[in-house]
């Protein structure tokens, strides 16, 4: 792996019944698959530029546990001979050109934990009454992003995920890897390698926790409401519903999914709140609910105050921190009461300015109505005086 070989990938592989592993990731192989991949133990063709399908030719009791074949120009469809694959435990055939319906089949796999089907042709349901549930008893990691699977959900869709619903890594490993395989005294342990968007960020993987879950289901046309029985899943790390058509309500069961570090619901129809418990889950370090129809404050808390405004925006009814548009609305009718208050007083104010008008004039006038009368009773000489004597002879 990791050179510059070109050409096709040699038949004569196909001859060396010692060989347990076939790893020939990030070349620049061209060709078919070789027929025999049931020979090996580790087959991981990644990031090359191989053609074709995928041949049709597990036989019963192959021994393979990993089928890594993403990142090439495959075509066709998912070969139904992988349920004689009884031991694969990591299945990606992501970034290639296949055009099938979901793999329902594949449920019949014990052991097996990753499926990345992303970047394809996958389309339909993934959903059916006539399959039941889906029940892949050690799936934890699924990943069908970006194809065109579409339909709804049932509430209980998530009821039997077992793998998802309690703690793993019960047996110490961190990461996932495979027996030593010995050559001539010297051992080799083969990890795993998984492309997922976490975060927002899409990275590659180079090692794969074993404790690690993860659904993405984004860049498809799923519809109706997020099943509540998503918080079962409570060792879910990583859940990505975004680019869809999802109605309705936030699920409050993901205030459930206390190991939840990454959500992102964002660019779907959702309306509602965002639930309170959200900005309680102590490990989310990246919420995504961004284009949606969401309203109300969003909640307050560490871990969602300090989020990016960019991940709320586009809901038009959302407000608080971490974006600009407080919560509440414009002061202008909290000043109201005040300036009515105000007119009140002025009013006040002018009703006693009058009564101390009324109360200082009804008293002058009755002084000068009392000297009137003085006056016309006695007529003192000084006014005679003035008044002189024709008027007086005139009264």
């Amino acid at each position: 792996r990791n050179n510059s070989f070109t050409g096709n990938i040699p038949l004569s592989t196909c001859n060396r019944s010692s060989f347990t592993l076939l790893i020939l990731s990030y070349n620049i192989f061209t060709g078919p698959i070789p027929q025999c991949l049931s020979n090996f133990k580790i087959v991981k063709l990644r990031k090359n530029n191989l053609e074709g399908s995928i041949p049709d030719m597990f036989y019963v009791g192959a021994s393979i546990q990993t089928l890594d074949i993403g990142y090439n120009q495959l075509t066709g469809k998912l070969p139904r001979s992988l349920l004689n694959c009884s031991f694969l435990q990591f299945l990606s055939v992501d970034n290639n050109i296949i055009k099938d319906t979901f793999p329902f089949w594949l449920m019949a796999l014990p052991t097996l934990q990753v499926l990345t089907l992303s970047s394809n042709k996958f389309y339909g349901p993934i959903s059916s009454s006539d399959q039941g549930h889906l029940v892949f008893p050690e799936l934890r990691i699924l990943d069908i992003s970006h194809n065109n699977f579409g339909g709804s959900f049932p509430p209980s869709y998530f009821v039997n995920w077992k793998a998802l619903s309690h703690k793993m890594n019960e047996d110490g490993s961190i990461y996932m890897v495979y027996n030593k395989e010995a050559y001539k005294n010297v051992y080799y342990i083969y990890e795993d390698v998984i492309d997922l968007q976490n975060k927002g960020l899409f990275m590659e993987q180079t090692k794969v926790l074993t404790s690690y879950g993860a659904i993405d289901f984004s860049g498809n046309r799923f519809v109706g409401k997020i099943p509540e029985s998503i918080g079962l899943l409570k060792a879910l790390i990583a859940l990505n519903l975004s680019n869809n058509a999802f109605t309705g309500h936030i699920p409050l069961s993901l205030e459930n999914l206390t190991e939840l570090e990454s959500l992102d619901l964002s660019r779907n129809k959702l309306s509602g709140t965002i639930p309170n418990g959200l900005g309680s889950l102590s490990f989310l370090a990246y919420i995504n609910v961004s284009h949606n129809q969401l309203k109300g404050e969003i909640p307050q808390g560490t871990q969602i105050t300090g989020q990016s405004k960019s991940s709320f925006e586009g809901n038009a009814g959302l407000c608080g921190l971490p974006l600009e548009q407080s919560c509440f609305r414009s002061s202008v009718p909290a000043i109201q009461p005040k300036q009515e208050d105000e007119e009140e007083e002025e009013d006040k104010g002018e009703v006693l300015n009058w009564k101390a008008v009324a109360i200082g004039y009804a008293p002058g006038v009755l002084f000068g109505l009392a000297i009137a009368q003085l006056i016309a009773s006695y007529k003192p000489e000084w006014l005679v005086k003035i008044i002189g004597p024709e008027k007086r002879k005139h009264r």
